[in-house]
């Protein structure tokens, strides 16, 4: 029973903090083009 008073607040925080990063990432453009880096493979410009 007191591993439950450990274990809740650093879930807690953990979730928090994944919450934090996720938002973050969705704020600074990580997921506004998803289909380009694909394509710039398949589009490989390397002529002689």
């Amino acid at each position: 029973m007191e591993s439950l008073y450990l274990l809740v607040p650093v879930s807690v925080v953990l979730v928090v903090l994944i919450g934090g990063v996720f938002w973050f990432a969705l704020h600074s453009g990580q997921f506004d083009d998803l289909d380009r880096p694909g394509r710039e493979i398949l589009d490989d410009d390397d002529k002689p």
